[in-house]
């Protein structure tokens, strides 16, 4: 067996560099910026109404009040999208509405609330005073040309894909998603919603590797439950190679008479990087490669599954995608931490802070068997080999899960 850090660096050394290409603006959504996009003109773009009302000159309504209004000439109306063929001079105003461009002589906007309304034909009351600038968005203001709206290296959500959208953006150079094949291994293995006979489980494993695939951005491309069979293995092998960047099993790498996996893929002419790390759980993991495809060999408990997703094929896609992998934390234990005398530990947990201090604790299930260990944590904590277990108060390394928040503050 293999350290931890050995099987993570083999795994870093054998991943291709990331791929780019060019992605349209109606697949930005979870995509990795590729490059650094600027804005393609001010914004906003000319002066506009934030308001449905009035364009004015604001010295012309100093006197307005409730009490005594003031009377202004309306001159037209402006709407969004127009060009103004009018300006607006001393006594008069201009109906406008929001996104309407400001017409020229006009330094306010006086909303629609405060005056006597778009009915007005031609003399428009106005009932309060209007302050010079106000109510109207100015070119440039939030960002000028040429300044970066979305750096690289930035996972787009609706925040960057609305921003791009703005700037008229059709399309971006992003990183390529990693095509994904997903297969599990076991005769005793039925899809939730089949009748169980004696001796048989319902799968997780497929599920919890089918629900990370999506959560990290890569593209499931192959998924299949595969029983007991060599012939069967390689057939999806076959399929799975064609179509994929990484492929990921779940059992079958083990010593047991039924684990075809790693013949099947040695007869098939895989590279076998390594076989067996010394971790609790996930001590059978496997990892291959066939040109530029990476093969894990995960083990058949869900716990192992979830685990070495976490620590090595995660990681991994994020690379692929050019993010960087997150960093782990530090933690104080709140509860002691059972560690193995020769093996690296890992176990699910919690993590949160404490008057400014980052604690943890342990999941009390310890099962490589129990994935119920899993729900409800935010967090994975580890500790390499050691004959004495952490107590309170020690610190441990802690990964919290990507998609999970801090949990509660005091």
């Amino acid at each position: 067996m293999i350290s931890v850090p050995e099987a993570q660096q083999i795994i870093r050394d054998a991943a291709p560099e990331p791929e780019v290409e060019s992605v349209p603006y109606d697949r930005f959504s979870g995509r990795v910026l590729a490059e650094e996009v600027r804005a393609s003109f001010p914004h906003p773009r000319f002066d506009n109404s934030a308001m449905d009302g009035f364009a004015v000159r604001w010295r012309d309504t100093r006197s307005a009040s409730r009490k005594k209004s003031v009377s202004l000439r309306m001159k037209g109306e402006i709407s969004a999208g127009t060009v103004p063929a009018i300006d607006v001079v001393r006594g008069e105003c201009a109906q406008v509405m929001t996104g309407a461009p400001i017409p020229p002589g006009a330094d306010a906007v006086v909303r629609v609330e405060d005056t006597s309304g778009f009915d007005s034909r031609r003399d428009v009351e106005f009932y309060r005073p209007a302050r010079a600038r106000e109510n109207i968005r100015f070119r440039g203001e939030e960002i000028e040309k040429g300044e970066t709206v979305v750096p690289v290296g930035r996972r787009l959500g609706a925040a960057e894909t609305g921003t791009l959208a703005t700037f008229g953006y059709a399309e971006v150079e992003a990183y390529r998603k990693p095509k994904v094949a997903i297969f599990a291994t076991g005769d005793e293995l039925k899809s939730p919603g089949e009748p169980l006979r004696p001796g048989e489980i319902y799968d997780s494993n497929l599920p919890v590797m089918r629900s990370l695939v999506d959560r990290v951005g890569a593209e499931l491309v192959v998924e299949e439950e595969i029983g007991d069979n060599p012939a069967k293995l390689k057939q999806f092998f076959e399929r799975a190679l064609s179509l994929s960047d990484v492929i990921l099993s779940s059992g079958g790498i083990s010593m047991g008479r039924y684990d075809f996996v790693r013949a099947v893929l040695a007869d098939m002419g895989l590279r076998e990087r390594f076989w067996g790390v010394s971790q609790k759980p996930g001590k059978p993991l496997f990892f291959g490669t066939m040109e530029k495809i990476l093969v894990f060999g995960l083990p058949g408990n869900p716990v192992s599954v979830f685990i070495c997703f976490m620590e090595y094929v995660w990681p991994t896609f994020e690379r692929c995608m050019g993010l960087e992998p997150q960093r782990k934390l530090e933690a104080v234990l709140s509860e002691p931490f059972p560690r193995d005398p020769v093996m690296h530990r890992f176990l699910f947990g919690n993590f949160w802070t404490d008057r400014g201090i980052v604690k943890c604790a342990p999941t009390k299930k310890l099962g490589s068997h129990m994935l119920t260990s899993a729900v409800g944590a935010n967090a994975i904590l580890e500790s390499g080999p050691g004959k004495d277990h952490f107590k309170e108060g020690d610190r441990i390394k802690v990964s919290p899960l990507p998609w999970e928040s801090m949990g509660n503050q005091s």
